[in-house]
């Protein structure tokens, strides 16, 4: 029988969202060689499916504080060394009138016990600058709070690890480990792509693998108490307010609207689940976010929502737990010395905001046991800006397209404005770090498909021009079709209403005609006998 590749490395991350980046990037510049799998693609997990928010901490002020206070912390350390990913927006904490009285008069002593800076607003300023607060607004409040951009902030914390000497393996899953006594001396993972096997033998292990935290654990027999929360968040046509907006009360469902470039996100829900295999947005969710944002926003009643999506928060806790609301969104690292293990770490909870700290423990936990005393300097040190993370930025594609004025470069994108020079940066930059580049690789890294259309003409223009590249051949192309289309129309079901039915009735009639496809079931399929199944039920897309 023949042995699998061997790759041996000190430090292997299982998990390529915020958190496993972060700590390939704080490992890398301590020195420390470092292995990152990932079962899907950068931030396919939760670290994709959230609304982008920089906490000022002040949401948890009242239930969590140990959790506002990171929150706080880090989001001012993240404000100075990754600027490039974060929109400075401020944010509104807005009471309606019903609302708690008690809570709006003991907002402000809540904040200043957590140390986050607050300023009463008066309520017609309030609504001079964000004209779409309600007129029944009572009380507003303004926090430090701002948005920030996952996806660029994790691929540059990738892109300046690589760097360094780091290995990132996607589509590559956790099969195995290996145990011996008290270590783990091997790790089997297999490519998604080709099946094959791959031996990773690491002194250290770190677990970052987020809501698949608890499965990763149990591969070594460590169990890990977890609740999973889904979060569903709903995308507005435009965007309906220049700054963060909350509601005045305890969290609770439809209580955020987040600026998110040219649209508004709006959110979020809080709903158990048992699973990882089935998570989608619903229209009982869309619902449900609409009924209880109106109150704060009237204007969200009639607005156009072109996309639904859904996450799994992994929060630490007992699966019993009532209300996973009332479950600490603080995060924790486990050794994994009482499971009898002395080289497998898990690093999992938190919040976006604390990714970097959250690397940092688990970083100094690894270190200390390898021996190596180089201190965490990614509170100081600025992340670097990278050509080939940029084209997420709303708008960033547009300008550079107008100024280049290149007449042979046709927009793929007309709703976002992406013309056939980013695509053609991003593809290379992906098949000269080895990779073999999908349409929905391209779609994660820049602003194809996240317009009104949800990928209706530029996903075939893409196709098309990738085609007259020489990168795609014979029925290639059209599979990525069917695999982009399927995971846009996954966030579309939930709010077909309106004028986004209509739309997505003109698609479906379109791509029928065209491509013998039908929407159908989960999404996209070849319309006929045999039907083809969708290469992956995960909605791995992002606002």
């Amino acid at each position: 029988m023949i042995s699998p590749p061997r790759i041996q490395t000190q430090v292997l991350i299982i998990g390529g969202g915020v958190t496993g980046t972060a700590l390939a990037r704080d490992l890398a510049l301590r020195g420390v060689d470092c292995v990152l799998v990932e079962k899907d693609d950068i931030n396919a997990g939760a670290s994709g499916r959230n609304h982008g928010l920089l906490h000022s901490g002040a949401r948890y002020v009242a239930g969590d504080r140990e959790a506002a206070m990171e929150c706080c912390a880090e989001g001012e350390i993240l404000k100075r060394v990754a600027a490039q990913a974060i929109h400075d927006s401020g944010g509104y904490f807005v009471a309606v009138e019903g609302d708690d009285e008690r809570y709006i008069a003991d907002f402000p002593l809540y904040c200043a016990r957590a140390g986050i800076g607050t300023r009463a607003v008066d309520v017609a300023t309030a609504r001079a600058l964000e004209p779409a607060l309600s007129d029944r607004a009572i009380a507003v409040f303004e926090v430090a709070d701002a948005s920030i951009d996952p996806f660029q902030l994790s691929l540059e914390s990738m892109a300046q690890a690589r760097s360094l000497g780091a290995r990132l393996m996607r589509r590559t899953r956790v099969v195995g480990l290996e145990r011996e006594g008290r270590l783990i001396r091997a790790v089997r993972v297999r490519s998604m792509a080709g099946g094959e096997d791959v031996r990773i033998e690491a002194a250290q292990v770190v677990n970052a693998a987020g809501a698949w935290a608890r499965e990763v654990a149990l591969l070594a027999g460590a169990p890990i108490d977890m609740t999973y929360s889904q979060g569903t968040l709903l995308v507005t046509h435009t965007r309906l307010a220049s700054r963060v907006v909350n509601r005045l009360r305890r969290p609770g469902n439809g209580d955020i609207l987040m600026p998110g470039g040219t649209v508004s996100l709006v959110g979020t829900t809080s709903t158990r689940v048992d699973a990882l295999d089935d998570i989608h947005p619903t229209t009982a969710d869309a619902d449900l976010i609409v009924e209880e944002a109106t109150r704060m926003l009237p204007a969200l009643a009639t607005m156009r929502f072109i996309r639904a999506f859904a996450g799994v928060r992994p929060l630490l806790g007992s699966p019993g737990a009532a209300d996973s609301r009332s479950v600490s969104r603080g995060f924790a690292l486990i050794d994994h010395e009482d499971h009898g293990l002395d080289n497998l770490a898990t690093i999992t909870g938190g919040k976006l905001t604390t990714c970097r700290l959250m690397a940092e423990r688990a970083a100094d936990l690894v270190c200390r046991r390898l021996g190596v005393t180089r201190p965490c300097v990614t509170a100081t040190t600025p992340l670097p800006a990278v050509p080939e993370c940029e084209w997420t930025e709303p708008g960033r594609s547009a300008r550079e397209w107008m100024r280049s004025h290149a007449s042979d470069d046709t927009l793929l994108c007309e709703c976002e404005m992406v013309p056939g020079s980013t695509v053609d940066a991003i593809f290379d930059a992906l098949r000269a770090a080895g990779d073999t580049p999908t349409l929905t690789d391209l779609g994660l890294r820049s602003r194809v498909g996240k317009g009104p259309c949800q990928g209706g003409f530029c996903a075939v223009r893409t196709v098309a021009h990738l085609y007259q590249r020489g990168d795609f051949h014979t029925q290639h192309g059209l599979a990525e079709i069917l695999d982009f289309f399927g995971e846009r129309w996954r966030g579309q079901r939930a709010i077909l209403w309106g004028e986004q039915l209509a739309q997505a009735e003109l698609m479906e009639a379109l791509h029928c005609g065209l491509f013998g496809e039908e929407l159908r079931g989960e999404g996209l399929r070849r319309a006929g006998p045999p039907a083809a199944p969708n290469a992956d039920p995960a909605d791995k897309s992002s606002p």
